[in-house]
């Protein structure tokens, strides 16, 4: 029967469109690169979705995040991805989790629930804990390196975590997963070197900061905030989810 999915049923064929309507995949992080991700597997027809993220959307993020605009300044990103997912696709099924993922709130989340996870969050901490937790639950994992502060779409590649090299995030990853005995994870990373931002006091958030009330962490406590455009963090986002399609869909091996 002819659907929303019909043309994506013509490249996976029926078998490929069951699996990922039976599918659940866990998205941590809903921003940039994250959000991303979520609509495309929205649009590929992936069943069950579960968003962690408990940031609301800014008006600096209009620049580059999906579900940011004028109107969804100030509400849950979740909330917010939610509906767009079941305006995509009301069969869709949702979990929403205001919850910042860290070794803290891990202990949150039934692991062994979902089918795939993508790692799309911005702290070293954060994402060895998600790699973690997925190897002890038997779930494959992929995970975003660093996009902010770079120009260049068409650079970033998926690799091996220990076969990337340049981005310093992945070089972090490298040392730490070693330590840990984690052999392989498949990560999205670029060889771009990353550019300095300008330090501009006039559009700094740190001197005129526009945080929604009831942000829980501004961007005044970064160390460094990066720049960021948009194209760079979409196609990130994008590649992540074509590899969640291709895993589950069992087109992996498909040329």
């Amino acid at each position: 029967m002819l659907n929303q999915f019909s043309r994506t049923q013509l490249l996976l064929g029926q078998a490929g469109m069951e699996r990922l309507y039976h599918a659940r995949v866990a998205i941590f992080g809903i921003g940039g690169v994250g959000g991303y991700t979520a609509e495309a597997l929205a649009r590929s027809g992936v069943g069950t979705l579960d968003l962690v993220d408990d940031d609301r959307v800014c008006l600096t993020n209009v620049n580059r995040q999906i579900f940011a605009t004028r109107k969804t300044v100030g509400q849950y990103k979740v909330d917010v991805a939610e509906q767009r997912i079941l305006e995509i696709n009301p069969e869709a099924q949702v979990h929403t989790y205001k919850t910042f993922f860290a070794p803290q709130t891990a202990e949150q989340f039934d692991f062994t629930q979902y089918d795939y996870v993508v790692d799309a969050i911005d702290t070293v901490s954060g994402k060895l804990e998600l790699v973690m937790q997925a190897q002890k639950a038997g779930v494959p994992i992929i995970s975003s390196m660093g996009a902010g502060n770079k120009l260049d779409p068409t650079a970033f590649e998926v690799a091996d975590i220990f076969e990337t090299s340049v981005c310093p995030l992945a070089r972090v990853m490298r040392h730490e997963l070693k330590k840990r005995h984690i052999p392989h994870l498949k990560v999205v990373y670029s060889k771009e070197p990353a550019m300095t931002p300008v330090e501009d006091m006039a559009v700094s958030c740190r001197a005129h900061c526009i945080c929604p009330p009831g942000t829980a962490r501004k961007c005044t406590q970064r160390r460094q905030i990066p720049g960021s455009n948009a194209f760079v963090p979409p196609v990130v986002g994008l590649i992540l989810a074509g590899e969640v399609v291709k895993d589950l869909s069992g087109m992996e091996g498909h040329k």
